[in-house]
């Protein structure tokens, strides 16, 4: 009874801890968005200021009509698709041919795949624009101010986690699938695209939703690689509210809470086989 006891103990304390800490990390976003249907004076004006008396919808109007926000939306989605789609197609072919083959170097490429997120990112910043400044003012191909420019920016900065994440995937699928399938008749390519990559769905998806929320909060090389709103992205218009627009917090909310739903949306949806795939890896391959 007493084992018992201290099991329900147990558990309710640890239950009890939980739901504080997600209710830490829910705080931000609930201010976000409270704060973001009201009026700037109010933020202003403090929290006893903001009562359910005068709501701002309109601050979501508003934020449409002040800066072009549907182009940075656009901008976002199109950048970040493509670089998510490369990343991950590039992550599924390194990763499983890390897995599988023992090749001169094997071993030290893949140390070095993840030796490069040791790399602070800015410091890649001024060689990457004299770079591309070089192959605009050289060869004619304008890179900076591109959506291949910053495409290929992200799937250079995004594509060697994703091949550790999807490597550990594959590790974790039994070879003897794969082994049955060659006796059965097949290639070494049939048996990796009608057994493996069927078995890989989880993790494919998890490399492309960590590829994706990624892309889609940067913000350091969105700022200095584009200078127009044809290419900037939501980080970079959100930004523009900072000191351009009269410091309109409630619209600076308001754009953040609207840049936020698709990150929600897109982690909710897959958030099952985020899981399993970003968890592959801790089994013994």
């Amino acid at each position: 009874m007493n084992t018992l006891t201290a099991k329900r103990a147990r558990n309710l304390t640890l239950n009890v801890v939980t739901w504080l800490f997600v209710l830490v990390n829910l705080f931000p976003i609930l201010w976000m968005v409270w704060t973001s249907i009201h009026s700037n004076e109010e933020i202003l004006g403090g929290v006893r200021a903001m009562t359910l008396d005068h709501l701002q919808w309109g601050n979501y109007l508003q934020l449409w009509q002040t800066i072009n926000y549907f182009g940075y939306f656009k901008n976002s989605l199109l950048i970040c698709g493509a670089t998510t789609i490369l990343s991950t197609a590039f992550a599924v072919m390194a990763g499983y041919a890390l897995a599988r083959f023992k090749f001169p170097g094997s071993n030290l490429f893949g140390m070095s795949v993840v030796s490069t997120q040791m790399i602070p990112g800015i410091l890649f910043l001024v060689p990457i624009y004299l770079l591309f400044w070089q192959i605009d003012k050289n060869i004619g191909l304008p890179m900076i101010n591109t959506y291949w420019g910053m495409i290929l920016i992200y799937t250079a900065f995004y594509t060697p986690m994703s091949i550790w994440i999807m490597r550990s995937f594959f590790v974790s699928v039994p070879r003897d699938l794969e082994e049955s399938a060659l006796i059965d008749g097949c290639t070494r390519f049939q048996a990796f695209r009608k057994v493996i990559l069927p078995l890989s769905v989880p993790g494919i998806i998890a490399t492309a939703v960590y590829v994706f929320l990624t892309a889609w909060d940067e913000l350091m090389f969105a700022w200095v690689m584009t200078t127009t709103s044809d290419v900037q992205t939501i980080p970079v218009g959100i930004r523009l509210y900072v000191g351009q627009y009269q410091n309109r917090f409630d619209l600076l909310m308001a754009a953040a809470a609207v840049s936020t739903l698709p990150v929600l949306l897109t982690f909710f949806l897959t958030q099952k086989y985020f899981i399993r795939g970003m968890t592959a890896g801790a089994v013994k391959g």
